[in-house]
């Protein structure tokens, strides 16, 4: 994938999850998507991830993600940078993050997040 189109998946990716959108998700994510956040179990498929990601957008109030660097190398995109959450009774948290994708048939097959969240 080249640079343009990587960068522009990952900002309209984070610009999804900041705003909650499972609708995005299910229409990006390939029906045997790897997925895992922080230290937790890798899920595989769609309706799982979506599942776990709805569980985990509603254990928080809102979160932004700002990106530092986005990088391509053949099917894998990168990125890294820092999300701020607002936890369920308004005290904040932020984190480094870094993501993992990989792409197959421009669908995420794999989606692995980097980030320390064991404090939410």
């Amino acid at each position: 994938m080249n640079e343009q189109k990587a960068n522009q998946l990952v900002k309209d990716l984070y610009q999804a999850v900041d705003n909650k959108n499972l609708a995005y998700l299910e229409g990006v994510l390939a029906d045997g998507v790897n997925f895992r956040i922080g230290n937790y179990d890798t899920i595989s498929g769609k309706t799982d991830t979506l599942a776990a990601n709805q569980q985990f957008f509603a254990s928080i109030k809102s979160m932004r993600h700002t990106l530092d660097n986005v990088w391509s190398v053949k099917e894998d995109i990168l990125c890294n940078g820092m999300v701020d959450y607002v936890r369920l009774d308004g005290s904040e948290l932020s984190a480094h993050f870094s993501t993992v994708l990989t792409m197959s048939h421009e669908k995420i097959a794999d989606y692995f997040v980097y980030a320390d969240i064991s404090k939410l």
